[in-house]
């Protein structure tokens, strides 16, 4: 086995061996802020919120640790983040 799986998207280098956690998630604007909500609140509060992106959030921290090395990834569309959360996943069942 290597000491690193190198997955790249939107010009970002991810080791996928170091992520601890690794999950989907909508960028919201609601009330004068931003954030990032589970996918299924965005859906549940859609009429009371801007949509403004998907994201496909890579921590990798310990787990149990404020994450301070996250990186997020940005798509347009759920289909373009459930793409590339499919691309990941094949990746790592090979590995």
């Amino acid at each position: 086995m290597t000491n690193e799986m190198i997955f790249e998207a939107n010009g970002v280098k991810i080791d996928l061996l170091k992520i601890t956690r690794l999950y989907p998630a909508a960028w919201i604007h609601a009330g004068g802020e931003s954030a990032s909500v589970s996918l299924e609140w965005a859906e549940l509060k859609a009429d009371q919120i801007t949509l403004e992106s998907y994201v496909l959030i890579c921590d990798v921290d310990p787990v149990g640790e404020v994450p301070v090395n996250r990186i997020e990834l940005r798509y347009d569309t759920k289909e373009e983040l459930f793409a590339v959360m499919q691309e990941i996943a094949m990746r790592l069942k090979k590995e």
